[in-house]
């Protein structure tokens, strides 16, 4: 290259040599990438659309969820089943976008210190769950999750049923004002291990 001749601002050299320049193109590659995989996603009928059978939670259910997510149930229970003959064979058919198009946020997640959850409604009474809940061992002499006992003494709040309704309408959850409006009876001197028990049977009922 002649000594006079100046340098273009995006050739290989520069591009190596510029700190600067190269983090900023690298961000913008990996933004523009990202876009073309995600942006579609949105207007795909298989990831919006929900599944036949998908009905939306009942009050109960959905005080149940916030119970499963305050009390960290998801650090050792994934709700995602993989697509392998493995994952298959032991926990049913694999998770579908269209199974969670209500939860927000989803409970997908890779931690699997327990048993998959996706598939576990219908699979055990609620005497089981509750069982279960009080004190894991007597069912499964070898758990480590903790007991949940207390639960069973906690009362839940129908305003905030109602309240979690009203926001997860707004979100997409097609409740009706008269199911909002019923929540507070339907919650009723029920305890939160009934909302955690209501919640664990509503899972993967949609799609066996």
């Amino acid at each position: 290259m002649n000594p006079s001749t100046p340098k273009r601002s995006f050739s290989h050299e520069n591009i190596e040599t510029n700190n600067t320049l190269m983090i900023v193109l690298i961000l913008l590659v990996v933004a523009i990438g990202g876009l073309v995989e995600i942006v579609p996603l949105f207007f795909q009928k298989s990831t919006t659309a929900a599944v036949a059978g998908l009905k939306p939670p009942t009050p109960l259910q959905v005080l149940g969820r916030d119970i499963y997510v305050r009390e960290g149930c998801y650090n050792c229970h994934s709700q995602m089943i993989r697509p392998f003959r493995s994952e298959t064979l032991r926990y049913g058919h694999y998770s579908v976008a269209g199974e969670y198009v209500w939860d927000h946020p989803f409970q997908w997640g890779s931690k699997r210190t327990g048993p998959d959850l996706q598939r576990v409604g219908g699979k055990y009474s609620d005497e089981w769950h509750r069982i279960h809940l009080n004190n894991p061992r007597d069912l499964v002499p070898e758990s480590n999750m903790p007991a949940y006992s207390w639960l069973e003494k906690s009362p839940l709040e129908g305003g905030v049923a109602t309240a979690h309704m009203r926001a997860l309408r707004r979100v997409g959850v097609p409740f009706t004002d008269e199911q909002i409006a019923a929540a507070p009876k339907e919650v009723d001197g029920k305890s939160e291990m009934d909302a955690l028990v209501a919640y664990l049977q509503s899972l993967g009922l949609a799609l066996r």
